[in-house]
């Protein structure tokens, strides 16, 4: 069962949407302006989410079709587009990386452990070049405050051969100055087995 929260924007995000927007264009035509504040919606976080899946395997078709540096071109871009890195540092913390490597802050760190070749990061081999062919989000709850929202759940993947990986994920999602969403936290896991 998926479990929603919706938390109400604190004041000041009312107040600061609210606030009608100024623009000094001295008789050109109106501009069309960006709401500075804007709720992030469920339906975004979920798009994401799949956009998340969808660029891991396309980086995994890329290694295996044209090779690791394409694989590596590609998964800078992924970075570029969907991470928080050109704003401040992401919490992302992979699901494969040992200490005393095992958060990512930066874009270099995380771009070594999805494609690896990194002589700074000598035990990445490259999450993302493991052949992945489909991969599906599951949430166990969102929860959504105003400007920036949280997801838990699994991330379940499938490779060439048709074998099965599930991680536990939580992201954590901002919007930027283009409206975007943009992930500031990435936390993954393998489940917790008995022994």
């Amino acid at each position: 069962m998926k479990t929603k929260f919706l938390i109400a924007p604190l004041a000041a995000g009312l107040a600061l949407a609210a606030a009608p927007a100024v623009a000094h264009n001295h008789g050109a035509a109106p501009a069309a302006t960006t709401p500075t504040y804007a709720p992030i919606t469920t339906a975004e976080v979920e798009e994401a989410q799949r956009a998340w899946c969808g660029a891991l395997v396309a980086i995994a078709t890329e290694a295996d079709t044209k090779g690791q540096p394409a694989a590596k071109a590609l998964a800078g871009q992924v970075l570029d587009s969907a991470y928080a890195y050109n704003m401040g540092p992401v919490l992302f913390k992979p699901t494969l990386t040992v200490a005393p490597q095992t958060f990512r802050t930066t874009r270099e760190g995380a771009l070594a452990y999805f494609v690896g070749g990194d002589a700074a990061y000598p035990s990445d081999t490259g999450f993302a070049l493991k052949g992945w062919r489909q991969c599906k989000s599951e949430n166990a709850g969102i929860v959504i405050t105003g400007n920036s929202a949280i997801s838990m759940g699994n991330v379940t993947m499938w490779d060439a051969k048709g074998n099965l990986t599930k991680v536990d994920k939580t992201w954590g999602y901002v919007r930027d100055g283009d409206g975007k969403l943009r992930i500031v936290l990435h936390h993954s896991s393998l489940p917790y087995t008995a022994k």
